[in-house]
């Protein structure tokens, strides 16, 4: 049988996660998946309540408790792997890449059961309604093993947020599982959120205020360029800096007054995060080095926005920036697996005939 990862050895990803929140109350999380491809065979797939299902190699079938909405993998109906998503109840969230630092037990904790990471979010979407309800599962339920799905043992750390407002953040390391309660919201790649949080302390005279006009022993020299009050504000592609750029304008940037004002600002706020296909270019690609074979880059494949209340799953793609929607609400009455292409092809819009004005 064909493994759904497809060429699984050397796959990349680093990714970058935000909470954020409308005027009107509206909670949303999303996230850029970056990498040098997706696994074969990804789509929006929607897993319907009561799906039957297993966390691990050795475990009996259990039944899902909720519907669940986002981009996976449909390949293998009775373990559903999903990157991120949204379930019926709001509960948000997704796993990023957490290399280096992501360590697992071999054996699962005494008193419960072996959680492959691959099938963590899933799982956590099928079963949980909130951050309360995922956060007590991780911690009592399961234990995170580390034994391969399809020849791999991914190094992952996760993210969940709900109607709360609250996003956990969940780390496996060599000192157990940390499960990170009431974030910033914000969650990139390797060293753990401790550190990034920490890390901050290094900016902390960013603001969105430009700066007055500087003396130099008497010499005042007139500001010409708008921006200054950020300078210092890293702007590479590691996930250092993507962090600190994305706490700014968590904290600066202005939330829309409703959803569709909300995705759309948020999903400015993840280009600032963005890989732009050339600019970080991979020394050992996931493909086998060839005199003839193109340069491997990580890029942001994806961006997907989803809304804790609507329960709409929003996403856009490197070649077709053009925002596209499920509505789970709609979908919550099925009862068979539902999947949709991410329709990476250019979606351009002819204004010519539309009627211009003089």
């Amino acid at each position: 049988m064909q493994e759904p990862y497809g060429k699984i050895e050397g796959l990349t990803a680093d990714c970058s996660a935000l909470s954020w929140r409308t005027a009107d109350g509206k909670h949303l999380w999303g996230r850029n998946f970056d990498s040098d491809r997706l696994p074969e065979n990804s789509r929006v797939t929607f897993v319907p309540k009561g799906t039957v299902y297993r966390i691990s190699d050795w475990e009996t079938s259990r039944c899902a408790a909720y519907a669940a909405l986002g981009i996976g993998l449909p390949t293998w109906p009775d373990r559903p792997i999903l990157y991120e998503g949204i379930n019926q109840m709001g509960l948000m969230g997704g796993q990023l890449l957490y290399r280096e630092f992501a360590k697992y037990p071999s054996a699962s904790r005494p008193g419960t059961q072996p959680l492959q990471p691959p099938l963590a979010v899933y799982h956590v979407l099928a079963q949980c309604a909130d951050v309360e309800q995922a956060a007590t599962l991780l911690e009592k339920d399961v234990t995170l093993v580390g034994e391969p799905l399809w020849g791999m043992v991914p190094p992952l750390h996760w993210a969940f947020s709900d109607r709360s407002g609250e996003t956990l953040v969940v780390e496996p390391d060599a000192t157990g599982l940390h499960l990170h309660r009431n974030t910033l919201g914000v969650l990139t790649n390797s060293p753990g959120y401790p550190w990034h949080r920490l890390h901050l302390l290094n900016f902390a005279g960013l603001r969105d205020l430009d700066h007055d006009a500087p003396d130099w022993d008497g010499q005042v020299i007139p500001a010409c360029f708008s921006g200054s009050g950020a300078q210092g504000l890293p702007g590479d592609w590691s996930a250092p800096a993507r962090f600190v750029r994305l706490c700014f304008l968590k904290r600066y940037a202005v939330p829309g007054r409703n959803e569709e004002q909300g995705v759309m600002r948020m999903l400015r706020l993840f280009e600032s995060a963005a890989f732009p296909l050339g600019a970080v270019r991979l020394a050992e690609g996931g493909f086998p080095a060839a005199p003839d074979r193109l340069p491997v880059y990580d890029y942001t494949l994806y961006t997907s926005v989803m809304c804790a209340e609507s329960l709409r799953f929003y996403w856009t793609t490197y070649e077709n920036p053009q925002v596209q929607y499920i509505d789970l609400g709609g979908l919550q009455d099925r009862t068979q697996p539902l999947h949709w292409p991410l329709s990476t092809h250019p979606d351009l819009i002819c204004r010519t005939a539309d009627g211009a004005v003089p």
